[in-house]
């Protein structure tokens, strides 16, 4: 029975990543998730109580490996491997988790009124710590003197755009989903980029 719950729920939770992305919150409707994994509607309230409760946890199927993609930062000492290694995860959450990742960019665009203060406590304490470190390797003369928060909005407007802006990105490309190679070019000219900026040398990413 175990086994069937955590099937059933991350079922549930795959189709209502999709049905949130598409509608929103307000014109999601717990029927339509049903529909999708044909399971009836009260089965979805079982699984997760309320509409809110499964909205949070779709929102938090997104916030952990976002929360994780920082781990660069305290593993290296080198700011070119460090900033290649979180650019590489950015853009792998994109691939893996599209539709998640823009429920998560919508939430934020309106205030974030469903993200809990614990989740928004991280978020934050996160974004802090890796301006810090990237203060501290300027401090250390290890990369240019940039601003450390203007770099982090780039790196995760440039990544993310791939999942929350697939639309326009496939009528640019005039393919209906991106594929490995797509993925891999983005990584590597934003990382390009990136580091050129900050006046690391490419040649040190191993």
């Amino acid at each position: 029975m175990s086994r069937i719950r955590e099937i059933n729920s991350e079922r549930i939770l795959e189709a209502s990543c999709i049905e949130f992305a598409e509608k929103g919150y307000a014109a999601t409707k717990i029927i339509d998730i049903a529909k999708k994994v044909d399971l009836p509607k009260p089965n979805i309230y079982y699984y997760f109580q309320s509409k809110e409760n499964l909205y949070r946890c779709v929102l938090e199927s997104i916030i952990e490996p976002l929360l994780e993609a920082s781990a660069p930062f305290d593993q290296y000492d080198d700011p070119a491997v460090a900033l290649e290694e979180y650019i590489r995860t950015k853009i792998r959450i994109s691939k893996e988790h599209p539709h998640a990742s823009k429920v998560f960019a919508s939430e934020i665009m309106f205030g974030a009124p469903h993200l809990t203060k614990d989740i928004s406590d991280k978020l934050m304490q996160q974004t802090t710590q890796m301006t810090a470190r990237i203060n501290q390797w300027i401090s250390e003369g290890k990369m240019e003197p940039i601003d450390a928060q203007h770099l982090l909005f780039m790196i995760w407007a440039s990544t993310q755009t791939y999942a929350d802006f697939d639309w326009q990105i496939g009528k640019v490309t005039g393919k209906k989903k991106l594929d490995k190679q797509d993925y891999q070019t983005a990584e590597a000219l934003i990382t390009r980029l990136v580091l050129k900026g900050c006046g690391l040398n490419l040649a040190e990413i191993k």
